[in-house]
């Protein structure tokens, strides 16, 4: 009975020893975390019910921030340039990687160096990748107008014209598809070689195969790039930032960008919180939504 309690007592003092040391080790993430994200969080949200202009105390307003917005033309058309680049880039972005992640799968020569190299403009800064990106699309010697001349093809104004702004902006988001690319390849290489050696067996051709094996247990890394790829999408900023301003004419004013205008050009405090949680309600419902419907379409081995 003695032997049992000093086990018990020991085993109690391990467990506390261990979980203060736990606690030591992700204190100084905890504090950072209640510090700069939780806390600016929750004084966003008593923020957005004022009127504050950095230079004079917050006065509160109540509502009357949510209610201008929705009377706010220029905020419905942000929401509006932003549906439209999630709505193409986001699918083109995972069809993209997808058909990278095929073909990088397959056992050829110097594997390793073509995974790298189409990776690599993932991790690139994003204010980098814009002036690239800035003179490729350049209307008088950029790179895609000498390919157009090339292939003896009218030219186009890209960044600059009203019709081609936004695409050019999807366009150019495709370059970055090598994180998800990545995400798809350990997908592709976690399914059983001997399904695809069955259904060959049976006669099934490639894209039979790829329709019926691939897709279905590829759909976990699926859905996982359609979550990621849309909050990223929605939060689109520094392409439109640094190359277009917003233009032109506010067609590539993406909601974020909107949100910064109001926050830290025109000291709009308090609006520019309610944009920032309008923004957050859109994401988390769109979010439930995909997570929703996963149980009709996401299958796990």
């Amino acid at each position: 009975m003695l032997v049992n309690e000093i086990t018990s007592a020991r085993r109690r003092k391990r467990l506390l020893k261990d979980n203060i040391e736990g606690y030591c080790f992700i204190g100084p993430w905890l504090i950072g975390f209640f510090l700069f994200t939780f806390g600016p969080m929750l004084y966003s949200i008593f923020l957005s019910f004022t009127s504050w202009d950095i230079l004079t105390p917050p006065r509160w307003v109540g509502v009357a921030n949510f209610r201008a917005v929705i009377h706010d033309s220029v905020f419905w058309k942000a929401l509006y340039n932003t549906f439209y680049y999630a709505l193409f880039s986001v699918p083109s972005g995972l069809v993209v990687a997808l058909l990278l992640a095929v073909l990088l799968n397959q056992k050829v020569k110097g594997q390793g160096l073509f995974r790298t190299f189409f990776y690599l403009p993932s991790v690139v800064s994003g204010v980098a990748t814009s002036f690239l990106w800035l003179w490729i699309f350049n209307p008088d010697y950029g790179m895609a107008n000498q390919v157009l001349q090339f292939l003896h093809l009218p030219t186009l104004g890209w960044l600059t014209s009203m019709r081609w702004s936004k695409p050019s902006l999807i366009i150019m988001s495709l370059w970055a598809c090598g994180g998800s690319m990545l995400i798809f390849l350990a997908g592709l290489q976690n399914i059983p070689r001997e399904l695809y050696e069955a259904a060959q067996i049976d006669g099934a051709k490639r894209f039979q195969t790829f329709k019926a094996i691939t897709i279905p247990l590829l759909s976990p890394s699926i859905f996982f790039n359609l979550i990621i790829g849309l909050i990223t999408s929605l939060q689109i900023f520094t392409p439109a930032y640094i190359m277009t301003k917003g233009g032109p004419v506010n067609e590539t004013l993406f909601y974020v960008l909107y949100l910064y205008r109001s926050a830290f050009e025109w000291f709009k405090m308090g609006y520019a919180s309610a944009l920032a949680w309008i923004l957050f309600v859109i994401i988390l419902v769109l979010s439930l939504i995909q997570m929703k419907s996963s149980s009709h379409w996401v299958h796990y081995q």
